[in-house]
């Protein structure tokens, strides 16, 4: 297919400064119809390997899971290749042959051979009749700033900031509107604080669009014999979680913290055999998508704190709306049993919430809840007792207190009987179940492992524990009957 693109300007390396491995990076390849970005990713593994070595991981960065224009998860991918150096892995196979990657490398010299096989497979692949799909790449000699990544994850970014951000030192290609320069350039400008992996295995070609067949009790072994994986199998609602429903290349993903222990794990999961399979590095399970400290606005992602205001209320649809602070929050009904919990909030309880703010309606759509503090809840089992007249008086209104039938005389509304009424909810942060979780999201799973980690750390020190609010351990079910069991729960300890 004759595709025009267009050249950016490639800087010339300066006499005798060996600058390091070049970093490409590519976006909006794929459509909902097919497609995907990481397996184009495979195949310019593919290519380049036969002459360059492979520096490092592959890396799948997700972006602002907010943009409206995403094709589904909104994620783009970098590589790096080179002349390696230092130590090699095997980070995946593709139609039987290994592919090994270099812990470290220097620059393959010929920029211009690897900007035209990464334009090749661009060109062969990309889904240039979707009209949404407008692909680019970019190859440089020095990776973007960090700050364009976390625009780019947090807030909404536009090509004149993503090509301000690798003037001078990237040659550029653009297609058609060339908005997916805007993911290439800030997959090269990622610098992990956080990082998972995900090995990602593909199908046959010849059975892309078809039926995928995953044995269902091999993933729920596969999730149970290795503990670093996370979001495999929703156990609530009986579905698995590490094959897509799109007609895209991919069979399967598995997620993981430990990407030693992938290759394993997917060797567990039986059915349909891959075509090919690949370790990624990956932001996926991190929360770098949430704005600390910022204000809600219309498409990011934000933290809430304060009182539940107005009780929870369900919508037509099965979405239920609370009041936090002066903001509505709500748990779609995509959360499923996620809105159990959220029902069993009351006005008074002190929570902090971290979702997406929607624009119309204007509410945040909750991804995760901690409970700070719950508020007394009593209920009133007996109206005042007259000891004059030996009878109970009777209410004269809501909070208008009471007045004996026989002499009149008055009570206020504490006189009444109460009893304190125990609430099923407990402090601590709660998730929805694993189908129904963002890529970006960081799960509880997660969370309390990090916990975990701290704590051991400062123990080898000899330091005493030193645990703020967002330090979370102990993992267990909520005690809100069958429905809501599948809404996960955090408990936190008192400082």
């Amino acid at each position: 297919m004759n595709v025009r693109g267009s050249d950016g300007y490639f800087s010339s390396f300066g006499l005798g400064w060996l600058p390091m491995v070049l970093w490409i990076g590519v976006d909006d390849t794929d459509s909902l119809q097919g497609m995907c970005t990481t397996f184009l990713a495979t195949e310019l593994v593919s290519e380049l390997t036969d002459d360059y070595d492979l520096i490092g991981y592959p890396r799948l960065v997700r972006l602002n899971p907010n943009i409206p224009w995403k094709t589904r998860g909104n994620g783009a991918i970098s590589i790096r290749v080179g002349k390696g150096r230092g130590a090699i892995q095997t980070l995946g196979g593709i139609r039987g042959r290994p592919v090994r990657s270099h812990l470290r490398g220097e620059s393959p010299g010929d920029v211009t051979e690897v900007v035209e096989r990464v334009a090749r497979c661009v060109e062969r692949l990309s889904r240039f009749d979707d009209p949404t799909t407008n692909p680019a790449f970019v190859v440089l000699n020095k990776p973007a700033a960090p700050s364009l990544y976390w625009k780019a994850v947090r807030g909404v970014v536009g090509q004149r900031t993503a090509l301000a951000a690798v003037r001078g030192k990237a040659t550029i290609r653009r297609y058609k509107s060339g908005r997916g320069v805007i993911g290439a350039c800030a997959a090269t400008a990622w610098r992990p604080r956080d990082r998972t992996y995900e090995v990602l295995t593909y199908r046959h070609p010849d059975r892309w669009g078809t039926e995928r067949w995953i044995d269902r009790d091999s993933v729920i072994q596969m999730d149970r014999r290795f503990p670093s994986t996370f979001n495999n199998y929703d156990y609530e609602n009986d579905r698995v979680v590490i094959a897509p429903h799109s007609p895209c290349p991919v069979l399967f993903g598995i997620r993981g913290d430990d990407p030693s222990e992938l290759p394993a794990a997917m060797a567990t999961v039986k059915g349909e055999v891959p075509d090919r399979w690949l370790i990624f590095e990956t932001n996926q399970g991190t929360d770098d998508h949430v704005s600390p400290h910022s204000a809600p606005q219309v498409g990011t992602t934000v933290r809430i704190h304060g009182n539940v205001r107005l009780s929870p209320r369900v919508l037509p649809g099965g979405h239920v709306v609370l009041r936090i602070g002066d903001m509505d929050a709500t748990a779609y009904e995509p959360s499923k049993q996620f809105r159990t919990l959220v029902k069993a909030l009351g006005v008074g309880d002190r929570v902090q919430a971290i979702g997406a703010v929607r624009k119309l309606p204007w509410t945040l759509n909750i991804e995760k809840l901690n409970v700070v503090s719950l508020a007394l809840v009593q209920k009133k089992v007996g109206n005042p007792w007259c000891a004059r007249c030996l009878r109970r008086a009777k209410s004269m209104g809501h909070e208008r207190g009471y007045r004996c039938p026989g002499c009149r005389a008055r009570f206020p509304t504490s006189a009444g009987t109460f009893v304190r009424v125990e609430r099923k909810l407990e402090p601590g942060w709660y998730e929805p179940p694993v189908g129904s979780r963002r890529h970006l999201s960081k799960p509880l799973k997660r969370m309390r492992r990090e916990e975990a980690e701290a704590l051991a750390a400062s123990s080898r020190a000899g330091e005493r524990p030193r645990l703020v609010r967002r330090d979370l351990v102990g993992l267990r079910d909520l005690g809100l009957g069958t429905a809501a069991r599948s809404a996960r729960r955090l408990s936190r300890p008192a400082p």
